[in-house]
Parts: structure tokens; C-alpha cells; sequence
């Protein structure tokens, strides 16, 4: 069914700028061969951009009305093969960091943490920062979407030290892994942590830390933290996680932050979405979130 139109009620989404520096840009990096759960995650970056025209860039601070609008906004299209070509991902993706001051990589599965936190910290990567908001500690051996933090960590040198972990639920990670995190020095905050202090003392205290030796920061936003009655299409989503608005605070939180250079959304199979397409649609809104917070700045 064809969308209505209205001119006093422009629609998000169909971004498309000229050369050149922009302020936020969005691109597809559908990973999804490696999944410990097979799905079809490579679905979600064209599943996400169908669903953007359903809402507006106008939004709330307070009592003052903002719009996106007036920043430059551009897509910059799908990564080809970002499982069997890591090396080009990181490359294409670098391409689009360098021009844009805040890059959102819709997935595709949490594989493409790795390419796209690789390509946003550059050659800073010694000072750079890792944030994620995941249900898991995504620390497995091996290369799957389930051991992006271990090889950012052991195989691209980030310092745990600037990791931090948010929303870590009970009965989703085994004892070993949970040992290995802490071993490396990593802060863990788990689902409890988020449910009795609020996302914004979180927000703050992981920009700190990730945010120490003041680089680049990427933030990882697996969409299977939040409950399983909002995130059903997500394979590894479970009853008693962060709830929808939880994670459209996270989005735009950590976007207003200037050291926050790129961001992901994992975990979304758009073929295992319900009718009403709420995980999609969750996804779009954590797009757009992270746009509000940008404008914020």
C-alpha cells in the first residue's frame, strides 16, 4: 500500500547528497554466512530502509521542536560481500566514514562489528574505544557473530580497558566466557546494572571509560538485548531484555557524543519479523534516534 502524501509532513529515508563531506550517512553491511544461528540478516539493510518513509525527522528536546532536515544526510548503499571480503568492507566502509561525521551500518549480523569499528577508528586505533549494548558477550573463539569483541580485542589490538559491555544478560554467556572478559579487564554491566541506575547514568559512565584517551568510539547496538516480545526477529532475543524505548535511548545517547564515530544494528533476521514488522521498525527507529542525536550535539 503506497504511503500518503503530505507536504507539511515530509517522510525520512531516500537520502541522497552530492560529493563530498555530509553529516550522517547510512550504509548496508548485510553479513550473515557466519551465523551460529542461519538466518537471512542480509535482508534487514533493504527491510530497514522500506520502513524509514513510515516516520519524520522532527523530534522533541524538552520543549523545543527539532528537525534532521537541516543536516546533510546521505546513503551510501550496501558493502558486496562483507563475509567473504573483510579486508574491502573495512575499505568501503572507511570510504564513507571519512566522509560523514556520523556513519550508522545497518546489518547483517554481529560480524559486521568488526569491519565497520575497524574502518570508523582508522589509524587511531590506538587510542579508540568499543562500546556495545548485546545480551552476549561476543567473545567465542573462532569467526562467527558471535566473536566480534574477542577479535577486536586479541586480533586488532583495541585495549579492554576501553570496552565496555552493556546489557549482559543472565543464562545467555557461559561461565568461561564471563571469566574471559573480566580476566582482560573489560566492564560488564549487565541487564540488571541498566534496570536500577537508567540508561543515562549508563550512557555517561561508558563514554568515560571507552572515551579515556579521548579516540574514536564505535558503538555496537545488537537489537537481540531487547526483549523478545519487541525483537522477535532477532534468533538469540529472550524474555526480561531492554525494552524498545531503552534501546532508542542508547541510539540517540550515544550519538550526541562527538567521539562517537560510527555505530551498528545487528542481530535483525527481517524474514523471521512478525506481521506487524516490529523488529524492523525498532530498527529503523534506533536509525533515526541516532540522527536526533547527532542534530543534538
Amino acid at each position: 500500500m503506497a504511503l500518503s502524501h503530505d507536504p507539511l509532513w515530509p517522510r525520512a529515508g531516500g537520502w541522497s547528497a552530492p560529493a563530498g563531506e555530509v553529516d550522517f550517512g547510512i550504509i548496508g553491511v548485510p553479513t550473515f554466512s557466519t551465523s551460529i544461528t542461519p538466518g537471512f540478516t542480509n535482508l534487514t539493510p533493504g527491510a530497514v530502509r522500506a520502513v524509514l518513509p513510515r516516520y519524520s525527522e522532527a523530534f522533541q528536546t524538552g520543549d523545543e521542536i527539532h528537525t534532521a532536515t537541516r543536516l546533510v544526510r546521505h546513503d551510501f548503499g550496501d558493502v558486496i560481500d562483507p563475509d567473504g571480503d573483510e579486508a574491502g568492507a573495512i575499505r568501503t566502509i572507511g570510504t564513507a566514514v571519512s566522509r560523514a561525521r556520523l556513519l550508522v551500518a545497518i546489518g547483517g549480523d554481529n560480524a559486521l562489528t568488526v569491519p565497520v569499528a575497524v574502518a570508523g577508528w582508522g589509524d587511531r586505533r590506538g587510542t579508540a574505544g568499543l562500546i556495545t549494548v548485546d545480551a552476549h558477550l561476543d567473545v567465542r573463539d573462532g569467526v562467527s557473530n558471535g566473536s566480534p569483541v574477542r577479535r577486536l580485542v586479541e586480533d586488532f589490538g583495541v585495549d579492554p580497558a576501553r570496552v565496555v559491555q552493556i546489557g549482559i544478560a543472565d543464562f545467555a554467556n557461559s561461565t568461561d566466557y564471563l571469566h574471559r572478559v573480566r580476566d582482560w579487564g573489560v566492564t560488564v554491566i549487565t541487564r540488571d546494572d541498566v534496570a536500577r541506575r537508567g540508561v543515562d547514568a549508563i550512557v555517561r559512565d561508558a563514554l568515560t571509560i571507552a572515551g579515556a584517551e579521548g579516540g574514536p568510539i564505535h558503538v555496537d547496538l545488537d537489537i537481540d538485548a531487547c526483549d523478545r516480545a519487541v525483537a522477535p526477529a532477532c534468533p538469540a532475543s529472550i524474555p526480561g531484555g531492554l525494552s524498545a524505548y531503552e534501546m532508542r535511548q542508547f541510539a540517540r545517547g550515544f550519538s550526541r557524543d562527538e567521539r562517537v564515530v560510527t555505530v551498528d544494528l545487528a542481530e535483525v533476521d527481517a524474514s523471521a519479523d512478525t506481521e506487524d514488522g516490529r523488529t524492523i521498525r525498532l530498527t529503523a527507529l534506533c536509525v533515526l534516534e541516532a540522527l536526533a542525536g547527532l542534530a543534538e550535539r
